[in-house]
């Protein structure tokens, strides 16, 4: 039953994926192209031609497109009489066009003498085919000259030519300026929806009513259209969407109103252009009816369809969809029909969503640049799949389990088949008190069969370890204390002296920090899994006993709470668990096989546990309090042991690189190498982040510094890190609600010290994969807490990014598009990037704030094991 559910989950989700692309790609019935229009707007540059580069197109290039265009028009309209463009009156004549001439006035008053001067050569010719002159294309507009100025331009040449004159603008600019319509033989007007915000709907009916309000006005002079159209690509103006099939709607239905009305009017325009990137951004260059190779874009006659490849794109999803779904069903046998389902949703959903990024981002034309970034964007985006892939399989795994695994029933042995602990414990410079404590609760074990090794490695006050070593004379002979001075690696060579001095009677060495409070049935409950041969670890989860003393531990203590109960649990069941430094038991054997602790890694446990599970070993997980510790008094003791454990984790990465890849033979299972790569994956975005933030800074300020040639990133790309943003928090909040059975309440707070940690960890990992070496240092414990100036000095990085980042969202609305979409969505990304930051300022100065009570977040209970639906079972003896 459970493997028919593997396939009819992905057909029926894969047949909503398709009844989607089909949906949104519906054809539409549209009026047909007429077989010849009235006018297009003509500039013949091709796709390496630029005239303000004075690159400009060959005679023979010219006449290629206008051979392409007749036939389909009855005239073109030219912008400039400069170089070869003076030559298109010749050329078209030839193919029976008439022309528009046009004449290019610009903020260069010497450069506009010279184009009048050309367009005086141009009209003494003659040509027949000439049927009007325009003087300037939107130059008051764009303030390039005044109306004075273009009035001057206009009376001069009138003076000299028979054909009626005029000059180029947007409607509202001849409404606003009566006088220039004086010195004009024609007004012509651009009638442009798009870039006034105008939803496709509205449009056509809009244009025409500027239209007759433009001739209402001034009903004695005619009225050409001299730009009219839509463009196929580029950026969303408020309600109005740059896409080929708006273009396709918008023209087609123009055409129907023109030709029925006998309006004069110009296409905007014949051919996509290149070279107006630079000056209108992404959105003027697709403008045109025919792209840079002279291809027509959309159909002239046949329904429009939104995206015409649909049927291959949504192939293309399905089948990416099917792959990696493979992939996550290919061990899934535990999983019920809901989770399976919801895999395959989420799966289907972030194949469908790259196909159509792809798609979109590839639409545009690839340039050196475009192509450089669509390069960096793909590897991102693998980065961004494999991710979510990751996050989803944790989500389902935690919630939609039909049955553990791997139970871990608690076993009654007698005592005479117990083996013998070594249980050690590392410290240096730990306060005595502290040290009396932890040493009190491993007396009172309940275990027959035990030492305690204490190993005090490199303290120096004698008045600090001497308590302690008199205090294990007191306990009586199972306690052992060493004071060694020097000794070298740090915990894990603290940890190896332990190994050569332990009892040769001991088959299993446990492990816990000098804090913990063990109770009573740790081992007696635990050590019995080690009559498993397999088994080399036993961990119980690291817990805390001070989340009560204030609002900070509070929210560390929920923060904490989440890998323990959800990331090792989902690890265990593939024999995949990080082994942590307390709190851990591990057979000597396999210790003494692997070659010990090693003293090269700052993390050591992660390392070993790592090496056991190379060397064929099993680990099991039991998701239990046995023992408390204590946590960070302050954020940045926090933040420096969270700084310690992304830094070894990227180390172990580098080191066992060769066997994580399969490179080196191993006894590494599929599974052991998926949650040792994928499982730190989180910590390795948060590295990326950081390299995406620092970008988006930079884009941002090119956004401000040059507003005319540096637009947003692309909608859809920019949606993405809010999409994660967004997939990150609900999982989180979703889990911790349901399977940790956290408050809401400490379900933020423990977002909230997640996000305030982000920076820190990807410091940490960019610092791991360029150093090989980070000096331990101790989690300190009941350590005074800083002043407020002391916490905002800690967090002086995050609380400048976080202000250059609300500046930048600041500075990005003041542009003059700011009231377009992609501004906006860009500006909300800046916004979100903003969070982490601020968070870390936020639970750095809580941290301070000793006196604020824990019960504002809300008391955790200790962790019981629980069934896959979050139940908790009963203890279970086997006898």
């Amino acid at each position: 039953m459970n493997r028919s559910v593997d396939f009819v989950i992905p057909i029926l989700i894969a047949v909503l994926t398709i009844s989607a692309w089909w949906i949104l790609n519906r054809p539409n019935e549209e009026p047909a192209w007429p077989t010849r229009i009235q006018g297009f707007c003509f500039s013949p540059m091709r796709a390496a031609q630029d005239p303000n580069q004075k690159r400009f197109p060959t005679l023979e290039d010219i006449d290629a497109d206008l051979a392409l265009l007749a036939g389909r028009t009855h005239a073109v309209r030219t912008y400039s009489v400069e170089n070869s463009l003076g030559e298109i009156p010749r050329l078209a004549a030839k193919h029976r066009l008439n022309v528009t001439l046009g004449a290019w006035i610009g903020p260069d008053l010497k450069a506009n003498e010279s184009e009048l001067t050309l367009l005086r050569e141009v009209l003494a010719k003659g040509y027949r085919n000439l049927v009007r002159v325009i003087v300037g294309n939107e130059a008051i507009l764009r303030k390039d000259v005044s109306v004075d100025q273009m009035i001057d331009y206009l009376e001069r040449i009138r003076r000299i030519t028979y054909l009626p004159v005029s000059t180029a603008e947007p409607w509202h600019v001849w409404l606003k300026n009566p006088q220039l319509v004086e010195h004009v033989d024609f007004i012509t007007i651009h009638l442009l929806p798009y870039w006034e915000g105008v939803p496709l709907d509205q449009a056509v009916d809009y244009a025409v009513r500027r239209y007759n309000q433009v001739k209402t006005a001034y009903p004695d002079k005619p009225i050409i259209i001299g730009e009219v159209g839509w463009p196929s690509n580029g950026r969303r103006n408020r309600g109005a969407e740059a896409s080929l099939a708006n273009q396709t709607r918008f023209l087609r239905r123009f055409l129907a109103v023109a030709e029925s009305e006998h309006y004069v009017y110009y296409v905007m325009e014949a051919f996509d252009q290149l070279w107006k990137l630079k000056t209108e951004g992404a959105t003027g260059t697709y403008w045109g009816v025919y792209n840079v190779a002279r291809e027509p874009k959309f159909t002239f006659t046949e329904p429009v369809v939104r995206i015409p490849q649909w049927r291959e794109l949504a192939g293309l999803s399905v089948v990416m969809g099917v792959l990696l779904l493979t992939f996550l069903y290919r061990d899934s046998a535990t999983l019920s029909k809901r989770g399976k389902g919801f895999l395959a949703l989420i799966t289907y959903a972030i194949s469908t969503a790259a196909v159509w990024i792809v798609y979109d981002y590839t639409s545009q034309y690839m340039t050196l640049a475009t192509m450089i970034v669509g390069v960096l964007l793909l590897i991102g985006g693998l980065g961004v799949i494999v991710l979510l892939m990751a996050e989803a399989h944790e989500w389902a795994e935690s919630v939609w389990l039909r049955r553990w695994r791997r139970p871990f029933p608690l076993r009654s042995v007698p005592d005479d088949r117990l083996p013998f602990v070594s249980v050690h414990v590392p410290a240096y410079n730990e306060p005595p008190e502290l040290l009396r404590e932890t040493l009190d609760g491993l007396a009172a074990l309940d275990y027959p069969h035990f030492e305690v090794l204490v190993i005090d490695n490199n303290t120096k006050d004698p008045a600090v370890w001497e308590p302690v070593r008199d205090h294990c004379a007191r306990l009586g002979e199972r306690f052992r204390f060493f004071h060694v001075d020097p000794l070298s690696g740090y915990k894990a060579g603290a940890l190896n002296f332990a190994l050569r001095h332990t009892d040769p009677r001991a088959e299993v060495v446990a492990v816990i920090d000098a804090d913990y409070i063990v109770r009573p049935q740790w081992l007696r409950h635990l050590v019995p899994a080690f009559l498993d041969p397999e088994v080399a670890i036993v961990q119980a989860p690291q817990d805390y006993r001070d989340a009560d003393q204030n609002a900070f531990k509070a929210m560390c203590m929920a923060e904490y709470r989440g890998f323990f109960h959800l990331g090792m649990v989902t690890r265990n069941e593939r024999n995949a668990i990080i082994q942590h430094g307390t709190m851990t038991m591990i057979r000597r054997q396999a210790l003494d096989a692997v070659g010990g602790w090693a003293e090269w890694c700052i993390t050591e446990d992660a390392e070993l546990g790592l090496r056991l599970f190379e060397a064929g070993h099993k680990a099991l997980y039991i998701p239990c309090t046995y023992g408390q510790g204590l946590m960070p008094d302050t954020f940045a003791d926090f933040r420096k042991q969270r700084y310690r454990w992304a830094y070894g984790a990227v180390r172990i990465l580098l080191h066992h690189r060769h066997e994580l890849l399969g490179l080196r033979s191993t006894s590494l299972t599929l599974g052991q190498r998926y949650h040792f790569i994928a499982g730190w994956l989180p910590w390795l975005a948060d590295g990326f982040n950081l390299l995406f933030n620092l970008v988006a800074l930079a884009w941002s300020v090119a956004m401000v510094m040059a507003p005319d040639t540096v637009t947003p990133p692309y909608m859809s790309i920019a949606l993405v890190p809010l999409v994660l943003f967004l997939f990150k928090l609900s999982k989180s909040l979703f889990l911790y609600r349901r399977r940790v059975t956290a408050t809401l309440r400490q379900s933020l707070a423990a977002g909230f010290a997640g996000l305030a940690l982000s920076h820190t960890i990807a410091r940490a990992m960019f610092a791991g994969l360029v150093t090989g070496k980070l000096g331990f240092f101790r989690t300190p414990k009941l350590a005074q807490a800083p002043a407020m100036v002391r916490a905002l000095a800690d967090a002086r990085e995050e609380a400048l990014l976080a202000f250059a980042f609300l500046l930048a969202a600041v500075a990005v609305m003041q542009r003059p598009d700011a009231f377009m979409l992609d501004v906006r969505i860009w500006v909300a990304v800046l916004v979100v990037q903003t969070i982490p930051y601020l968070a870390t300022v936020l639970v750095s100065l809580l941290s301070t704030w000793t006196q604020l009570s824990a019960d504002l977040i809300g008391p955790m209970s200790d962790m019981d094991c629980r069934d896959a639906n979050g139940v908790d079972q009963p203890v279970i003896w086997e006898a």
